[in-house]
């Protein structure tokens, strides 16, 4: 299971996405409308302007997350939104000689012959590679053998409306299960600081029809029930 943890945000992110949408339908000051804004009055207006499709305030409300214990698998996937900044471990000047993991899918953990055939892989990989690092092949070069299966770390930073995007696409039942499960993860954790912001976020289903077509899951009652009540 992968570890997600929120390393930092925008403080207020709600208040300020508010005050940001406020600006622009008025003609007071930007140190009059913060004074004016109460706590009561943000809510609901998030889901007016929300409703009315105006997202690009959202942008002004970021989320940095910590994550470990993936794959190099997911890390591909989850660099495709360009709309980020990501960092992530490093093969070249992180080498794995002592330490060396791999991230095992369900379907292969939960079957014999397939779990021995990954560990003998693994294993096999691991020892050509700190053969080749002994005999004084540099890291980076040594990589090239190491498989998607790879743990690595990388700390990612989107913004709101990036984030929903993300959560649309990612947390869908037809996602691949490590990203979906890591994506769940991380609207959990936003969903506390901002719940007016990410209330029908998840994916597409969840506020309106699945846009899945014929490759829907057929769950959609289901998977809207799950995030309607995710903590």
């Amino acid at each position: 299971m992968n570890n997600v943890t929120l390393i930092e945000h925008t403080p207020n992110p709600e208040q300020t996405v508010a005050l940001a949408a406020r600006l622009c339908y008025s003609p007071s000051s930007i140190n009059d409308l913060r004074s004016k804004l109460e706590a009561s009055d943000i809510e609901a207006f998030l889901d007016k302007i929300m409703s009315l499709g105006h997202h690009s305030v959202l942008e002004h409300a970021s989320f940095t997350f910590g994550i470990e214990g993936i794959s190099r698998v997911t890390t591909h996937q989850l660099v495709r939104h360009r709309i980020a900044s990501f960092s992530q471990q490093s093969q070249r000047y992180v080498s794995h000689k002592e330490d060396f993991t791999s991230i095992m899918p369900d379907t292969i953990a939960q079957n014999p012959d397939a779990r021995e055939i990954f560990a003998f892989m693994s294993e096999t990989v691991h020892k050509a590679y700190t053969q080749l690092i002994a005999i004084g092949i540099p890291a980076e070069d040594a990589r090239y053998i190491l498989p998607n299966a790879t743990e690595t770390k990388i700390i990612m930073t989107m913004n709101a409306r990036e984030l929903l995007h993300f959560f649309s696409l990612r947390c869908c039942q037809r996602a691949q299960w490590e990203i979906r499960q890591m994506s769940i993860e991380m609207l959990r954790l936003v969903k506390v600081l901002a719940p007016a912001i990410f209330r029908e976020a998840g994916p597409g289903c969840v506020g309106g029809s699945c846009p899945e077509g014929r490759f829907c899951c057929g769950q959609t009652a289901e998977v809207r029930e799950f995030y309607k009540n995710l903590e």
